[in-house]
């Protein structure tokens, strides 16, 4: 792969172009990460409104009909279902590990297989997330296990 920046000063808006003879995962990823970098989420804690970056959430998980935004050093509240969560992040790396949790990819630090066909997944700041039997098969496959 090449990449090749032009610095221009009198260019008023950054574009980024991808050359390519087929669309492969490799770029399906790029693409993925440029617009979780452009992507916000609006979320609360203790009466204030935060408007966080998509890219700084580890995991997002339903608990007691509410919706819970983990990030590395914080946890937030969402207005927004599980699955319209779901809906918003799953093309921006994230994905399901069971009926109430969501994953962040980029924020997995190990896998390990635990009992009854699950896994536990060990985040980048040591929390752990169980993956259910019906979604470990598929994050196997996804993380290239």
């Amino acid at each position: 792969m090449k990449i090749t920046i032009n610095i221009d000063e009198n260019v008023s808006e950054t574009e980024i172009a991808i050359h390519c003879n087929q669309l492969t995962d490799e770029i399906e990823n790029i693409m993925a990460t440029l617009r979780i970098l452009n992507q916000q989420m609006l979320v609360s804690k203790e009466e204030e409104t935060h408007l966080i970056d998509v890219g700084k959430i580890s995991y997002v998980e339903a608990l007691e009909r509410r919706t819970f935004v983990y990030t590395q050093e914080d946890v937030f509240e969402s207005k927004l279902k599980l699955y319209e969560m779901e809906e918003k992040l799953c093309r921006l790396g994230f994905f399901r590990i069971s009926k109430s949790c969501l994953v962040n990819l980029k924020f997995i630090k190990t896998i390990r297989n635990d009992v009854e066909r699950r896994l536990r997944l060990t985040l980048k700041n040591g929390e752990q997330v169980m993956v259910s039997r019906q979604y470990a098969e598929e994050i196997k496959k996804r993380l290239g296990v």
